[in-house]
């Protein structure tokens, strides 16, 4: 049998930067730090201020390998043991991460340069959530009676898959890395993460907290590039499910890769998400939820980030104002500073891209580009990855950036006269991730919601991703939903039909 140790007992690190020199160059498998079986490691870097902070174990097949046999070797107990009992170990991990909450918000800050205060600290204390969440399901892991026939005895039963391989992004890789892991542990796998190329410590922190209560195996992390790390990882013999989140081009290689084993594959890739405002809005409240659906706080890194705005012609030009005044009040800055409204861009690769789309935008014919915010004057950061956020007018739907994905604080308002015609633009993507409607006639709202074609539709709010509600994009964004108890049964558990003749 699995022994399940119990939570050691550890005072939190506080010192993000000694703690990343604490788990320089590690994977953490089969229940404790292990360095890259190749000796090879790759630096982490502090965004805001281009200085080395740590390095990442440099994994390969080989520790994918390790990784997988351990999981596989865990998980054929840790199926056995009551679901119920496996929610609430899941659920003690809730209670550890609980108490490491600050000291996650501080490391994932160092390394992505997120704002501790508007990003940092909300994603680690939603990581608590999500696996007090699924922790509370174990009980629903439970099958049907089928009225096959009166002599005989129909059943399904929910089994779990095996070896789980989770591949994680770096905008919010905590929060990711919970929706993926908890509920294929409640439903009885076992799991592997490949965290990040840019964000792998504070996902192994979380790991290594989280096998103070789990038993050894049954989690685990490695650290790596993608071909050399992630593609073993989905083409490992064990795995028998892979969830990924990333890009759309990266999507289309694991699914692929997946489909040569006719292992199943959940995508959570790219958006495009519309933002349509009407001028019957709450006109306040609008202009605020454009600053959280645009996801400023997080420098427009996210999928769900409203970088198409489509506002009604009577107020545009009143929207715009009103938006522009609205950012240049946030304070761009160090991350770990409580002050900073906006970090930077998580890396020069993606500095690069976002910047060559707004440079791109300042060139077209009639855009107007409406810088806002200030950059930080602090010396310590003039190598830091800042990029002031723009607002573009005057670009037409063909513009590339109105229809590719930046992932950068940029976005595009656009005057519409028509609901119809708005509706047409807003589904002239091969996106279809999120949307949001702004209005107070509820039934143009309800109706436009019906017919906006993307996975997730909020109307007068626009919420990031929350436990309970089903999340995941039709079209190019996806296969496949995560966050809810019915993602947790036909993503991560097989149904079996068992049949008894009673005559």
């Amino acid at each position: 049998m699995l022994e399940t140790p119990h939570p050691t007992p550890a005072a939190p690190e506080l010192d993000c930067f000694a703690l990343a020199k604490q788990m320089s160059g590690l994977h953490f498998i089969g229940g404790r730090y292990v360095p890259a079986i190749s000796g090879k490691s790759f630096a982490v870097v502090n965004p805001a201020t281009g200085a080395q902070v740590a390095s990442a174990a440099e994994g390969d097949a080989a520790d994918v390998d390790a990784a997988v046999r351990d999981a596989a070797r865990a998980q054929k107990e840790w199926a056995k043991m009551p679901a119920r009992k496996r929610g609430a170990l899941v659920h003690q991990c809730a209670a550890v991460i609980r108490e490491h909450q600050e000291e996650l918000a501080r490391l994932i800050a160092l390394e992505t340069g997120k704002a501790i205060r508007t990003e940092s600290r909300v994603e680690a204390g939603t990581v608590a959530d999500i696996l007090e969440f699924f922790g509370g399901l174990g009980s629903e892991l439970k099958g049907e009676s089928v009225p096959f026939a009166p002599n005989v005895l129909s059943v399904t039963i929910r089994e779990p898959l095996g070896v789980v391989g989770a591949i994680i992004p770096w905008n919010v890789p905590m929060l990711l890395m919970a929706l993926k892991v908890a509920p294929a542990l409640v439903a009885g796998n076992s799991v592997v993460v490949k965290s990040a190329e840019e964000a792998p410590l504070a996902v192994l922190r979380i790991c290594e907290l989280m096998n103070r209560v789990l038993p050894a195996g049954v989690f685990n992390m490695v650290s790596g590039m993608g071909p050399e790390c992630g593609a073993p990882l989905v083409e490992h013999p064990l795995v028998r499910k892979v969830t990924f989140t990333g890009s759309v081009e990266t999507g289309k290689i694991v699914a692929k890769a997946a489909s040569q084993k006719l292992i199943p594959v959940t995508l959570e890739l790219g958006g495009k998400s519309p933002m349509i405002v009407f001028a019957d809005c709450d006109f306040a409240k609008t202009v605020s939820g454009a600053l959280t659906s645009m996801r400023f706080t997080r420098q427009g890194q996210s999928c769900t980030a409203a970088s198409r705005i489509y506002v009604e012609r009577p107020i545009f030009d009143a929207f715009v104002a009103e938006m522009k005044q609205a950012v240049d009040k946030m304070v761009m800055g160090d991350p770990l500073d409580e002050k900073t409204d906006i970090g930077t861009i998580i890396s020069e690769g993606q500095f690069e891209k976002v910047q060559g789309f707004i440079d791109e935008g300042r060139k077209t014919a009639g855009a107007t580009a409406h810088e806002c915010s200030a950059m930080p004057k602090d010396s310590a950061l003039k190598k830091g990855l800042f990029i002031r956020p723009v607002i573009f007018t005057g670009l037409d739907g063909n513009s590339r950036l109105v229809r590719e994905e930046i992932f950068g604080p940029v976005t595009v308002i656009q005057p519409f006269d028509d609901a119809e015609a708005v509706l047409a633009e807003a589904n002239d993507s091969e996106y279809g991730l999120a949307a949001s409607l702004w209005t107070n006639n509820l039934k143009v709202g309800l109706d436009l919601a019906h017919r906006l074609e993307a996975g997730l539709v909020q109307i007068n709010q626009n919420l990031v991703v929350q436990a309970n509600l089903s999340y995941g994009g039709v079209k190019s964004s996806g296969l496949g939903k995560e966050a809810s108890l019915e993602a947790m049964l036909e993503h991560f558990t097989a149904k079996k039909t068992i049949m008894v003749n009673m005559a």
